[in-house]
């Protein structure tokens, strides 16, 4: 069975999507600053990046979770770096759907009460999440390495966007918020920036993917699978 998924119209839909988002979110915060709203309520709350189960938390959980499925589809490929790094490409598709079902329910926040920490690690769950995310890079160094260079860069890209909202941004933002509180502007635009970095980054990371399984150099073909690997 051949796939193909056009490239551009992916890449004009996810940039319409985060532009729309982001924007949204930012109005949302100097909404707030100027005008004593509820912002979880509706309509505010329904596009407002620091509040959960609203129209930005439903795009990034089912994008994440398209990218799982990009990323399992790509292992069952006969062929190429899809078939020599099997394992590792059906790791990462397990992955994603952790962080598809932590990103709708914020099962990380949870982590916070196992420690009492301040400062810029005022926001605990920072700690165990990057410890994995470095033990990832290495485990993943080789299989990056390995991809074309094209998608390697891009996904290179991607993580550095992601990575840097949900944990570079956090740091600053556990710092304010462990001097400040949470009910200010300044907490309302260092939220927005690092959501909008993760929604940004995974958009980018589905594209990549996207890209990938229509490129000439590796194609799609699922099949029976007759070498594990």
């Amino acid at each position: 069975m051949d796939v193909r998924i056009p490239s551009q119209t992916l890449k004009r839909c996810l940039a319409a999507a985060v532009l729309f988002l982001s924007l949204s979110g930012l109005a949302v915060e100097l909404a707030q600053s100027i005008w004593p709203l509820q912002t979880d309520e509706m309509p505010l709350g329904f596009v407002s990046l620091s509040y959960e189960q609203n129209l930005p938390t439903w795009f990034s959980s089912h994008l994440i979770l398209i990218c799982a499925a990009l990323l399992a589809l790509i292992s069952f490929t006969e062929g190429g770096h899809g078939a020599e790094y099997r394992r590792h490409w059906r790791g990462l598709a397990f992955i994603f759907v952790y962080i598809s079902l932590d990103e709708a329910v914020e099962l990380h926040e949870g982590l916070n009460l196992l420690f009492e920490t301040s400062g810029f690690l005022y926001f605990g769950w920072t700690i165990p999440f990057g410890l994995l995310v470095i033990g990832l890079a290495i485990t993943y160094w080789k299989f990056l390495w390995d991809l074309p260079p094209r998608t390697r860069w891009r996904f290179v890209l991607a993580a550095m966007l992601y990575v840097g909202g949900a944990l570079g941004v956090e740091l600053p933002l556990g710092y304010w918020t462990d001097l400040h509180g949470d009910d200010n502007l300044t907490y309302g635009l260092l939220d927005w920036f690092e959501e909008s970095l993760e929604i940004c980054g995974m958009s980018v990371f589905a594209w990549s993917l996207g890209s990938y399984l229509m490129s000439g150099e590796e194609g799609l073909h699922v099949g029976p699978v007759s070498n594990e690997s």
